[in-house]
């Protein structure tokens, strides 16, 4: 049970690291002109996440199930998945958000892991959302979980690509790039 606590707590801990970021760069931004979408639905984002917690911490605790037996697999799933998080958040730098905040006319940020694939962060969150109950034997998280972040993501990234079709050239800097299957380097790329 102790791994478990450890593990929720960095996990929460690193999104109260996030949230801090996410406000200073929300501030920048909108200093800058930012303008933000998707207001009506970052609530039910926020209370997804928080939920997610509770409902692993409780079917943790009702259950009290082992780790996986494949939690090394998943151990090196979820801690790769975490650098990918840092590697996209330190490319987007001060445009990076928890929010929908787009400046307007600037160039869209093509470097890390978004030479590769146009929503990395997002990536990483449903591998999180799986890859941690999963960890822990809480399978009805990890399925409860995977299922409502397809559903809000199947509202957020629209929303998003929205945004930034209508403030920036989005649409022609990622002509060649998935939304999630990353596109491999070759000889033809710049």
């Amino acid at each position: 049970m102790i791994p478990f606590f450890i593990v929720i707590s960095v996990i929460m801990f690193q999104r109260l690291i996030e949230l801090v970021i996410a406000r200073k760069n929300e501030k920048w931004m909108k200093e800058q002109g930012a303008i933000e979408y998707g207001t009506n639905h970052y609530l039910f984002i926020v209370l997804m996440h928080c939920m997610f917690f509770l409902f692993l911490v409780l079917e943790k605790i009702s259950f009290s199930r082992e780790l996986s037996p494949i939690w090394p697999l998943l151990t090196v799933v979820f801690v790769v998945a975490q650098l990918i998080r840092v590697w996209a958040i330190w490319s987007l730098g001060r445009y990076w958000n928890t929010k929908i905040i787009v400046l307007p006319n600037v160039d869209v940020v093509k470097k890390g892991p978004y030479r590769f694939i146009k929503h990395p962060n997002y990536l990483v969150v449903s591998i999180e959302l799986i890859s941690v109950p999963l960890l822990f034997g809480a399978y009805v998280t990890a399925c409860l979980f995977t299922l409502l972040n397809i559903w809000m993501l199947s509202i957020r990234i629209p929303a998003e690509e929205r945004a930034l079709r209508e403030l920036t050239e989005y649409e022609s800097s990622f002509i060649s790039c998935n939304r999630f299957l990353p596109k491999l380097l070759n000889k033809y790329d710049n």
